[in-house]
């Protein structure tokens, strides 16, 4: 049990730290303002959710923000603060659907449900908390933010149509990265996360057969 428990912790930090070096890879674009920039971080959470549960898969997305957080934070845990909500959400719904329907197509509709719910949540959160905080902590007004908006798409005018127009395409973007990331690599991957799993049920059954 014991080794379980060791072999089960290993995986939830490789994949933090896996996770963690991804954060440094940030891919900027020109449809959304310079702050927003797709990061596939997520993506050991999601595929740690798949193989080990969706508690491993917050486990791992809280580790990888804390580094972040402690090593590299320009934003004083404010981003890292978003970054982690927002991608928990996608993985808890996420790997809550797959846990019940192990199957591609379970996979699949979890991860739809769970960029749907991520997107709705995202826009919730900048709306009432994220953004009003990087104003009253860090001086970046809201106004500011929003003419960022307002110079790439003109139907923005105010923190609702900003919310709207770049927060909710931006997040449903990323979630649909990820998730189609997760798709092509679970399957080359998973035989690897669960392989001492399969080792010990193996050995189990072996020793009960010998009783």
């Amino acid at each position: 049990m014991r080794d379980e428990k060791l072999i089960r912790l290993i995986k939830i930090s490789l994949l933090s730290v896996m996770a963690f070096l991804l954060m440094y890879i940030e891919l900027p674009l020109p449809i959304f303002p310079e702050f927003l920039k797709i990061d596939i971080s997520d993506l050991p959470a999601l595929l740690g959710a798949f193989a080990l549960g969706p508690v491993a898969g917050i486990i791992i997305e809280l580790f990888k923000n804390i580094l972040h957080g402690m090593l590299a934070s320009k934003t004083a845990f404010i981003g890292e603060l978003a970054n982690f909500l927002v991608g928990s959400c996608l993985i808890l719904v996420s790997g809550y659907i797959y846990k019940a329907r192990k199957s591609k197509g379970g996979a699949i509709v979890g991860l739809l449900i769970g960029v749907v719910c991520m997107s709705i949540f995202a826009s919730v959160l900048n709306y009432f908390v994220i953004l009003p905080l990087y104003e009253t902590v860090l001086g970046f007004p809201i106004a500011a933010v929003v003419g960022m908006g307002s110079k790439i798409n003109h139907n923005i005018k105010d923190l609702n149509s900003f919310v709207i127009w770049m927060i909710i395409p931006f997040n449903f973007l990323k979630g649909i990265v990820i998730s189609v990331m997760t798709l092509a690599l679970y399957k080359s991957v998973s035989p690897i996360l669960h392989k001492e799993n399969i080792e010990s049920k193996y050995k189990n059954k072996n020793r009960q057969q010998n009783i």
